[in-house]
């Protein structure tokens, strides 16, 4: 993983977000059965290959964590437009999606720095009712580690590369 794929990795993922308002974060428990734990709070570094996500109401991926903290977090862009143009056009722009497979440190306290971007991210949700009863208690973040990732995609839709 380089800085160039880094920052496309971080469009693919934002793009994601927008659409489909969470990721996918795949663990397994004790037994090594897969638990699938959607996260609508991830947000990626600038540099580093790492990220942080808020963790409340995600019990199983707690348990999970604590016997391996290997994690896959999916991210795949559901935007109708977007899939409805690729599929006009029998060509993907992008990639729709991206799967980082990373390890995920402890619960601790967020930063005031993490606090205000979740806030900015839920800020236009803010004055609903759900809104109060969901992200009201975000308090605490895990950092996790990117340590490799691999492209969502159909090879007869992606776009040519030019020779190399």
């Amino acid at each position: 993983m380089n800085l160039h794929n880094w920052q496309h990795i971080r469009k693919v993922v934002a793009d994601a977000q927008r659409a489909a308002m969470h990721c996918s974060i795949a663990t397994v428990d004790q037994q090594l059965q897969p638990t699938i734990t959607p996260i609508g709070t991830l947000f990626l570094h600038e540099q580093g290959y790492s990220g942080f996500f808020f963790d409340a109401y995600s019990g199983a991926l707690e348990e999970n964590l604590a016997a391996n903290a290997k994690a896959c977090i999916q991210a795949v862009n559901s935007s109708r437009f977007f899939w409805l143009k690729s599929l006009l056009k029998g060509e993907f722009l992008d990639y729709p999606g991206v799967r980082l497979y990373a390890e995920i440190g402890r619960l601790r306290p967020a930063s005031v720095e993490e606090s205000a971007r979740v806030n900015a991210r839920i800020k236009a949700l803010q004055w609903t009712k759900g809104s109060h009863k969901i992200w009201s208690d975000f308090t605490h973040v895990r950092d996790f580690k990117v340590h490799g990732y691999k492209w969502v995609q159909y090879p007869e839709m992606m776009p040519k590369q030019p020779d190399s």
